[in-house]
């Protein structure tokens, strides 16, 4: 039974106290395939956990897997979700020519408002998820068909795709065995859907009227648990801890791409840490109940993780698919100063949330927040769990990104990689072995219009924005001296932005090897 509006919070309290080149290689451990977990945060800036330097929300869960585990400090995820998504799911950067492609998310939600039959409302859905959604090539190989190919169960709970509507075909086509959340991304931005989709069925949730999923305002000053009676992410938890249960005897892979902490803000009741806190507003308590409630899940996954025994044989892995976004404003005309600073070439005009307008400092200081090109936009956390085989409380500065997940994965279930992909496993690392094989840089992409605010980081440092391609404007700066970009190089360091721009423009130009 679906738990609903408060039973959850009150629980969590109680408790907490191409298939071509696929072939199957030896596993890491042969006697036991070691369970894999991936949480993938939405929204959710490096600056807000405990670990890496949050102050006024405490995150003890999510700080544990670091404690116990691995935490990177030089990992890259997209600048917005529909290029993050497609490249943790493909192994590529999402630079790549003939790469992702996001169509219009809001069909059902107009559907529903015009109460369209259900099985009409499916029909008139999968055809314009046909029409609309670039097409899968049949040598492309994603991130759940690895494990699946090494004989594990793969589950998939949350948003259901990269970018922006789906469906139960294409759904399946990315390898997933068991699905449960959202076909759309319009539909996530609410969390009191009508309805949700389990493996091709709608199922009703219960007390859930409103088309928009009980969506609120930018402002979030709605009073707290309105826009319905069942919250998706109790759903979403809810539906993990019962497939870790049922499948605790084969391996599996489970990936929950979480709504939390993405906007508008809404929470079913206010965590008791912040409900009184008369230094916050309402927006910025609810939106730290969101993120305390995302630490909360994860600590019912380890807790039952343990009680079913798996525990010692389940890596667990916690990320986010792009930099901070401020959605309890205000936000201060956010872009425009980012673009001021752009289009005058200024060493340092950049936004940050260190600099007062946001209270939690979501970005740790760092310049820009999701969408820009800067550290805030694209730095995230990543922090891998393995008891017996990663060093507890240890660190690592490899240079890393989203997509180097799936080269990782492969490692791990003992699956032959799909040539031609970009990622590179980062197994030996978390090993605290020698890592051989390291990217000489990594690539993000802004991904609307191919021309701005895209980014190339070298291993050793160096770090290419690209401001405006037609214009020729791109700014360089050095991260491992100045991580917030304070100091632009480009005066200094010409023939070394000449080489990296080169560099970046040929990737962003570059056809997919991988589809060869």
């Amino acid at each position: 039974m679906i738990l609903k509006k408060h039973a959850l919070s009150r629980l969590l309290i109680t408790a907490l106290g191409s298939m071509v080149g696929l072939g199957a290689l030896p596993a890491v451990d042969a006697a036991r395939k070691p369970n894999v977990i991936l949480i993938y945060a939405d929204d959710l800036g490096i600056g807000m956990l405990g670990c890496y330097g949050q102050k006024i929300v405490t995150t003890p869960n999510i700080d544990r897997l670091a404690a116990e585990g691995m935490k990177f400090n030089n990992y890259y995820g997209g600048v917005f979700c529909a290029p993050s998504r497609w490249s943790l799911s493909t192994g590529m950067h999402d630079g790549r020519l003939g790469g992702w492609k996001h169509n219009a998310p809001g069909l059902l939600i107009r559907l529903d408002k015009k109460n369209t039959p259900p099985e009409k409302a499916t029909e008139l859905l999968n055809q314009y998820v046909e029409k609309s959604s670039a097409p899968i090539p049949k040598k492309e190989v994603f991130m759940a068909q690895i494990p699946q190919k090494a004989g594990y169960k793969t589950a998939q709970f949350g948003k259901l795709d990269v970018g922006f509507l789906t469906n139960h075909d294409r759904v399946k086509r990315f390898g997933w065995d068991f699905y449960e959340g959202y076909y759309s991304h319009g539909r996530c931005h609410g969390f009191y859907p009508p309805y949700l989709w389990r493996n091709g069925e709608r199922f009703e949730l219960e007390g859930n009227t409103r088309a928009d999923c009980g969506k609120m305002s930018e402002k979030g000053n709605e009073p707290v648990g309105e826009g319905g009676e069942t919250y998706s992410q109790n759903v979403f938890i809810e539906g993990i801890l019962k497939y870790i249960r049922d499948h605790k005897n084969e391996p599996f892979f489970l990936y929950h791409s979480t709504q939390l902490p993405h906007g508008p803000v809404a929470i079913p009741e206010l965590h008791p840490d912040y409900a009184d806190n008369d230094k916050l507003s309402l927006a910025e308590k609810k939106y730290a109940s969101m993120v305390k409630m995302l630490d909360d899940h994860v600590g019912l996954i380890m807790k039952e993780l343990k009680a079913q025994g798996l525990d010692e044989n389940t890596i667990v892995a916690f990320t986010s698919d792009n930099g901070h976004e401020m959605y309890y404003g205000p936000k201060q005309n956010v872009h425009k100063q980012l673009a001021n600073g752009e289009k005058a070439n200024l060493t340092d005009n950049k936004w940050r949330t260190s600099n007062g307008g946001d209270v939690f400092d979501g970005a740790g200081g760092r310049a820009g927040i999701k969408r820009s090109g800067y550290q805030g936009g694209m730095q995230c956390p990543m922090i891998v769990r393995w008891p017996g085989k990663i060093a507890p409380g240890s660190e690592t500065d490899i240079l890393s990104a989203h997509y180097d997940f799936m080269a990782t994965l492969a490692d791990i279930t003992g699956t032959r990689m799909p040539r031609g992909k970009d990622s590179i496993s980062y197994l030996p690392t978390l090993l605290g072995k020698k890592q051989t094989k390291q990217h000489n840089y990594v690539i993000v992409n802004n991904g609307f219009d191919r021309m701005g605010r895209s980014a190339l980081i070298s291993q050793d440092g160096w770090k290419v924005v690209e401001l405006d391609r037609k214009k020729d404007a791109f700014q360089l700066y050095n991260i491992k001296k100045d991580n917030e970009e304070r100091d632009e190089l480009s005066a200094q360091h010409p023939e070394k932005l000449s080489s990296l721009k080169k560099q970046l423009v040929s990737e962003l130009n570059s056809k997919r090897p991988d589809l060869k």
